[in-house]
């Protein structure tokens, strides 16, 4: 069996603030986006690629904690129990 997952990472900016939405695609994911966002420091040179980064990161971070916290619902929905996840 193959299945793929991919995240796709779309990013709103206004040279001051980023905002970005990680979101889960390919058949079979979860419906699950993380947002994260970041702030340029008025005394920082605009160099859009770390506000990118610090943005992603965050919702990358999001989106994973929404991932575990479904999955560790679905082994309790499977099995009945309460669901623990090691990480």
């Amino acid at each position: 069996m193959h299945n793929q997952w991919d995240v796709e990472l779309s990013f709103e900016e206004d040279g001051t603030h980023t905002a970005c939405e990680a979101r889960l695609i390919g058949t079979g994911a979860p419906a699950l986006t993380g947002r994260g966002e970041s702030e340029r420091s008025t005394g920082d040179r605009p160099v859009a690629r770390i506000g990118e980064e610090v943005a992603a990161a965050r919702a990358l971070d999001e989106l994973s904690r929404r991932l575990r916290t479904q999955a560790t619902g679905d082994i309790q929905d499977e099995s009945h129990r309460p669901g623990y996840l090691i990480y």
